[in-house]
């Protein structure tokens, strides 16, 4: 490029041809051939144009000067200005190869110009490279001639979208760099292999499945339309129900006729014989994905299931379930205040009173209140009565004695106003019972070896009522059992009662006997000593069974999630099915456990 441009800017090319002009062709356009010093200078400057020629066309077409034509290369022009041919021909020749000379430098100066401004003509591609450039075009205002390039008529290639915003470029190439960069056409598109894939059913019926590429989904989507139940649909499964009730109806009848002829033993064998129902081919939540309702459909494989389908329950979308309250935030629980010790107890007391008091004077200083009599008593008379108890002081005195009375009235009066009646005392204390429960409800079943005695069953039911405690004393010949369930502080109260309180191996003593020994202290301490004191047993009263050995023990307790029974009810039961039935369904397994349990101390031996 350096060596090219500084031929172009020293002109180099013009002088030559001006030089050769001047030198090879007279004014007169006759050869200077006769004299052999104008034939040495001929073939000197010959010499010269031969190899700058050369030297253009090596650095400009480098192909080119690879493969000069014969006529061009400095040897043959060296060679023929070398050995001059004396004779007429000699002129002739020497004019053709100056004519030629000329003409290879014109055609140089062409291509270097060429180079330099595209405008003067078509680049050379494709099989022309080797061509002449065209001469350029002639003309002046409106006669020139449009440039070739803007007479293009080829087709332009398809525009994509993203391509269509570009700021257009120019057609031609002003520098090779821009030519370089020209846009090569997009590659032919590849026929693309048929995927089998299935429709989006939310397009147009036009897209196809491959080229949406979606897959999962039905492929239609249809509207609900009206389902209509058959005629006599409901009344059919009225009547299956009415059957099973009559059934259910049936086997009650039969169980109760049993008992009632004292046929348990064949009545517990009877329900034993009763067998359930065989487990389904297939359970209800499975059996909307199985083709033919069994088990047996999980062989042909997870293909086969109605999982991918248009009809499968499984799809998309996920169903969250509305966040439900727990049990224990129902019945919060208030907090109790911090106890405080007597001396921080009387502190607040005499803060809070001296605040009351502030206020109060406050209020009849400003003449909001009206202020209080006088508070006379007969230890201040003198001081507040001075004048008055000097002049009358039996009528003062009377007076003072007046206001004292009113005054305790009225302490009293207010004290009864505040105190709580019957009724309110009685709902305070269950109001009490029932935030108790609200901390949770316990159980606890003992086991009892006797309990005929009618002062231990009196006091087994009557604790359970006044805490507030429901279930069931179960009496039986080989033992009895107590089950009691509430709060765990009552709870814990009776079960200190049955474990520790009740003397089980005492009997009670007789109430209102004749033979009762009064002490000669006077009325009163017989009537206190008419139920405490003792009376021997009549013989004709009846066989009593022995307490010696009586015992109760702790079996089970626990928390429970809710009540079973509504109150507390002593219930006989001679057989193991009859006390199960009392305690029902859930509760039937303690009376097992009541049946086989054992002290630790018998377990040691």
């Amino acid at each position: 490029m350096s060596d090219r441009k500084r031929a172009l800017e020293g002109n180099g090319e013009s002088s030559v041809a001006k030089k050769l002009k001047s030198d090879a062709t007279p004014s007169n356009g006759l050869s200077n051939t006769g004299s052999p010093l104008g034939n040495d200078l001929i073939a000197k400057k010959r010499a010269e144009i031969a190899a700058k020629i050369a030297a253009m066309k090596k650095n400009t077409l480098g192909s080119a000067a690879a493969t000069p034509s014969p006529a061009a290369t400095p040897s043959a022009a060296s060679s023929h200005a070398a050995s001059p041919s004396p004779g007429p021909g000699v002129s002739s020749d020497l004019a053709r190869r100056v004519a030629e000379a000329k003409k290879r430098v014109s055609q140089a100066q062409t291509n270097l110009a060429v180079k330099d401004n595209p405008y003067m003509s078509l680049p050379q591609t494709g099989k022309n490279k080797n061509k002449l450039p065209e001469p350029s075009q002639q003309g002046a205002g409106l006669k020139m001639a449009a440039h070739p390039l803007l007479l293009d008529n080829t087709v332009p290639a398809p525009q994509s979208k993203k391509d269509r915003y570009k700021p257009m470029q120019p057609k031609f190439a002003s520098i090779k760099a821009n030519a370089r960069n020209a846009p090569t056409p997009p590659p032919a598109p590849v026929p693309a292999v048929p995927i089998e894939t299935k429709a989006n059913p939310y397009t147009s019926g036009s897209v196809t499945a491959v080229e949406s590429g979606f897959e999962g989904a039905p492929k239609e989507r249809h509207g609900r339309n009206f389902r209509f139940n058959p005629k006599g649909k409901y009344v059919q499964l009225g009547n299956q129900l009415r059957q099973e009730a009559q059934l259910e109806e049936l086997k009650q009848r039969i169980a109760e006729s049993a008992k009632k002829a004292g046929l348990d033993s064949e009545f517990e064998t009877l329900e034993k014989n009763i067998r359930r129902d065989a487990p389904p081919a297939a359970e209800w939540w499975d059996a909307a994905l199985l083709p033919n309702k069994t088990y047996d459909d999980l062989i042909m494989g997870i293909s086969e299931m109605n999982i991918r389908k248009p009809s499968s329950p499984v799809d998309i979308y996920i169903q969250h379930p509305i966040p439900m309250p727990a049990p224990g935030d129902k019945n919060k629980i208030e907090m109790k205040p911090l106890k405080l010790t007597k001396k921080e107890q009387k502190k607040m007391r005499k803060q809070r009173r001296q605040a009351e008091l502030q206020d109060k004077r406050d209020r009849i200083r400003m003449g909001l209140v009206p202020p209080d009599p006088p508070k006379v008593r007969l230890a201040n008379l003198m001081k507040v009565l001075t004048s008055d108890a000097v002049q009358d002081p039996t009528r003062v005195e009377a007076r003072v004695r007046r206001e004292v009375a009113i005054r305790k009235h009225t302490h009293e009066k207010m004290n009864a106003e505040r105190k709580l009646t019957e009724d309110q005392k009685k709902e305070k204390i269950e109001q009490k019972k029932m935030e108790e429960e609200k901390k949770g409800i316990y159980g606890a079943v003992f086991k009892i070896k006797t309990l005929s005695d009618p002062a231990h069953r009196f006091k087994v039911r009557k604790n359970a009522e006044q805490n507030n405690l429901t279930g069931v004393c179960i009496f039986n010949p080989g033992f009895s059992m107590v089950y009691v369930e509430g709060g765990a502080k009552f709870v814990k109260k009776y079960k200190r009662l049955m474990l520790h309180r009740i003397a089980w191996t005492e009997a009670a003593r007789e109430r209102g006997g004749s033979d009762v020994e009064i002490d000669s202290e006077g009325e009163e301490d017989a009537d206190k000593g008419k139920g405490k004191a003792k009376a021997e047993p009549d013989g004709d009263a009846g066989v009593q069974v022995s307490l010696e050995g009586n015992q109760c023990w702790l079996v089970w307790e626990g928390q429970l999630r809710d009540r079973s029974f509504g109150n507390f009810k002593p219930k006989s039961c001679p057989t193991d099915g009859s006390a199960k039935e009392v305690l029902g369904a859930k509760l039937a397994g303690y009376w097992d456990q009541a049946k086989n349990w054992k002290p630790e101390e018998e377990d040691l031996f």
